[in-house]
């Protein structure tokens, strides 16, 4: 059967022989030119036009109120904790099923992450869970959640949109704002995607898209804040630029500030990026849809978008019967020159983390067992779809 997936991946993308990557960067846009023009223009590095015209694409495509570029998605998140309040000793709610840069996000802070199990029909944070935990072992006081257990501030929640799916995300906001607790959405993975015709990362307080090489756009590395508070997104241009002082030629820095600007060369080839991104996402889709109807013919489980949600299937996903069927996949697929993958390892199982308090995980643990990516890559040519 996997010499079958892989002669159907193969004729996808076109390719007989060579090496299918999981999920390459496509430029057939104005990146050349805008890079030339950026270069030509000598502002290569932090100042220059093209973070303010990215900036600007990216809010309005997102319906946000301001975009604010960093230099990559980690950065954004770091930077996204400390603007909510997020402190040393504080606690930080994610789910385990997530790419490291949450936690690491959230250790930058000195905060410690909480993970809280997924939904089996989004991969991403449960509501009815964390409402479910915190029921049973938090308690408000003045507007402030506590762990009764370790007696820390519970003071942000972190979902992610696992792979471009969009979770329960308005269902999780009625509960972080029953508790106190504030919303960050790791949306690194899903420009493109909306939950009820709503763009992620525009429900919570900021939202954090990424644009490393490996998404379905990307500025060779770089990020972006989303907000619907113009003051809040102020503050975070300021703190991601050293906490500066404009001034014509003083050096005055009243924060602690970082230095987390994207530079202007990134952005330029993100302005081109974004000019694709609506023919990318077409693209994508395409592809989903083709893999679905294939998967589903030879009797293996495709992962679909949810309910009431628009993905952009930027990794797409086949869930195999267990382990052992999920081991034995990936190897013949990579032996063979397509690359596949399996999802991360659990966050709490990490040495870093494995001290963190944890809800019930069944799910999470069921989907680590099960999820592979297949190539996701924008294709060259169009699909004909049988």
């Amino acid at each position: 059967m996997y010499s079958s997936v892989v002669e159907y991946i193969r004729q996808l993308f076109e390719s007989a022989d060579d090496f299918i990557p999981l999920h390459s960067p496509i430029f057939r846009g104005n990146e050349k030119k805008y890079l030339i023009e950026c270069i030509d223009s000598s502002f290569v590095s932090s100042v220059g036009k093209f973070v303010e015209q990215l900036e600007e694409l990216v809010a309005h495509y997102t319906n946000s109120c301001k975009a604010v570029a960093c230099v990559n998605g980690t950065n954004a998140l770091h930077l996204a904790l400390t603007l909510v309040g997020v402190k040393s000793g504080d606690e930080v709610v994610m789910q385990p099923l997530s790419f490291i840069a949450t936690a690491n996000a959230i250790a930058y802070c000195g905060a410690h992450p909480l993970f809280i199990d997924v939904d089996k029909e989004t991969m991403g944070l449960s509501p009815y869970k964390l409402q479910s935990w915190l029921i049973e072992n938090a308690e408000k006081k003045n507007n402030i959640c506590y762990n009764k257990t370790t007696g820390r501030v519970i003071r942000a929640c972190v979902p992610m949109h696992t792979f471009g799916h969009p979770m329960l995300i308005e269902d999780l906001v009625n509960v972080c704002n029953e508790w106190g607790i504030e919303l960050v959405e790791d949306a690194a993975e899903s420009l493109g995607s909306f939950y009820k015709e709503k763009h992620t990362g525009t429900f919570g307080k900021i939202g954090v898209i990424s644009f490393n090489g490996n998404k379905t756009i990307t500025t060779g590395g770089g990020g972006m804040l989303l907000f619907q508070d113009e003051k809040l997104a102020a503050r975070a241009k300021h703190l991601s630029t050293q906490a500066k002082v404009p001034h014509k030629w003083e050096f005055v820095h009243d924060d602690i500030g970082y230095n987390y600007r994207m530079p202007n060369i990134n952005a330029a080839l993100g302005c081109a990026q974004m000019e694709c991104l609506p023919e990318f996402i077409k693209n994508k889709r395409e592809l989903a849809f083709a893999y679905r109807s294939y998967f589903n013919k030879i009797g293996i489980t495709f992962f679909d978008e949810p309910v009431n949600c628009k993905s952009n299937f930027w990794l797409n996903v086949v869930l195999l019967n267990n382990r052992q069927e999920r081991d034995e996949f990936l190897e013949y697929t990579n032996a063979n020159g397509v690359m596949t993958r399996p999802i991360w390892q659990l966050m709490n199982r990490l040495s870093m983390f494995k001290d963190a308090q944890c809800g019930d995980l069944t799910n999470s643990e069921w989907f680590e067992e099960r999820v592979v990516n297949i190539p996701s890559s924008v294709r060259i040519a169009p699909i004909q779809l049988n």
